[in-house]
């Protein structure tokens, strides 16, 4: 089937036109097919970059588990600021207030208690800085933890402190290297603990490496922190309970508790992870504007070079003219050479991006950088789009010349 013409030049013809003048124009035409490049490249990875971030957030959060409330202890409204992170607060929650709650949380099927803190760890003459997570047996049913080997935590009462622990297996290898660990001791702070049990597999949860931590009993760390107050409570609702229910009765539970006070903030991890996920999209939207604002420049570039091209081929315009072309099929030539170098840098634009995501998730594996199909398509299509627009105004002017003067190389 013949190419569909239009007065006389076909389309075809007119594509190997612009190609030909694009071969013979280098310097213009890496210039502008750079320019592409970086604008649509820049959008795609900032937008990789937000939607990485959102998406390593709501990975942290589903960790918690969404069907979980976790109490921090300080409220706004009583420290003058957000919620203490590290469990701070003008009032501590400790171990009688959980005895309380278990008591009057009909709807909770476990209150379990958590402190954290770096200590120094050592063994074998082998030291490291290691979180240490205070805690009962309840938190490896809880947080579904399991171990490679020994057992875990004892089912004491929460004020019994025992010198025992559970180490990740990252601390394993350290400071054991490929020899059984469990029944050895280790030093922390100013105490011994025997080892009881090495847990499996990477075991994040609640924000912390595991493998490279050591789980206590809570008292055993109250007294290592010296300190009472605990750093978080997580409640695990009963089967079918409705958790905002339970999240209110918490509240109200602290409010008799501490006479009157509503000093803690209780949270769902699900209703955090909405908040952060609607921050980071609107995050990701603005660095992709922000992105976007390079395609402008460089659609003005487009425009300065088209017209820089027009003014270096006057006689070229003439003897066209003179050979019969219109306005039309000029102005067309002139565009379609700016549409196929705007297409061109788009797509290496589309590719050096990826090859930026690519890296990013290599560098850091854990943050899953990907840019959203609605980035690549609009970053395409303004591209183009910028090939017509800021091409139209040089092109209309070529298609302007008059035969006579343009070749004598005058510009009309």
């Amino acid at each position: 089937m013949a190419a569909p013409e239009i007065a006389g030049i076909s389309w075809r013809d007119s594509v190997l036109f612009a190609l030909l003048v694009l071969r013979r124009y280098r310097f213009r035409t890496s210039m502008m097919l750079l320019a592409m490049t970086l604008a649509v490249g820049s959008v795609v990875a900032f937008t990789a970059l937000g939607e990485g971030a959102r998406g390593f957030v709501r990975n942290e959060f589903s960790s918690l588990g969404t069907d979980l409330l976790v109490v921090l202890p300080g409220r706004k409204q009583t420290t003058g600021g957000a919620p203490p992170v590290m469990g701070t607060a003008a009032r501590d929650v400790t171990l009688a207030d959980l005895k309380a709650l278990r008591v009057r949380l009909r709807g909770a099927q476990a209150v379990v208690p958590l402190m954290a803190g770096k200590v120094e760890v050592s063994a074998n003459a082998r030291a490291r800085d290691v979180m240490i997570i205070g805690s009962t047996a309840q938190y490896f049913s809880v947080r579904e933890l399991k171990v490679m080997n020994g057992s875990i935590l004892p089912e004491i009462d929460d004020n019994l402190a025992q010198p025992v622990c559970v180490i990740g297996g990252k601390v394993r290898d350290e400071l054991f290297g490929n020899t059984q660990a469990v029944g050895e001791w280790i030093k922390m702070g100013d105490r011994r603990f025997r080892i009881i049990g090495v847990l499996s597999g990477k075991a994040d949860a609640s924000g912390f490496d595991l493998s490279d931590g050591v789980l206590i009993p809570v008292a055993s760390a109250q007294m290592l922190f010296n300190r009472q107050g605990l750093f978080r409570v997580i409640i695990e609702p009963r089967a079918h309970y409705p958790i905002d229910k339970l999240q209110q009765e918490v509240l109200d539970a602290f409010r008799d508790l501490h006479q009157g006070e509503e000093d803690v903030t209780v949270v769902k991890p699900d209703s955090m992870m909405q908040t952060f996920d609607k921050i980071f999209t609107a995050l990701t939207l603005g660095v992709g504007a922000i992105a976007g604002i390079s395609l402008l420049v460089a659609g003005v570039l487009v425009m300065n070079l088209t017209l820089i091209s027009v003014s270096q081929r006057t006689k070229e315009i003439g003897l066209l003219k003179a050979l019969g072309a219109s306005n039309h099929q000029i102005r067309r030539l002139f565009l379609l050479e700016s549409v196929l170098l705007c297409m061109a840098g788009a797509l290496c634009g589309v590719v050096a991006g990826e090859l930026l995501v690519l890296l990013g998730r290599s560098l850091w594996p854990n943050v899953p950088f990907a840019a959203p199909a609605w980035a690549v398509v609009t970053s395409v299509f303004i591209a183009l789009f910028s090939g017509v627009v800021f091409a139209w105004l040089p092109a209309s002017r070529a298609a302007r010349q008059q035969p006579v003067d343009a070749l004598a190389g005058k510009m009309t």
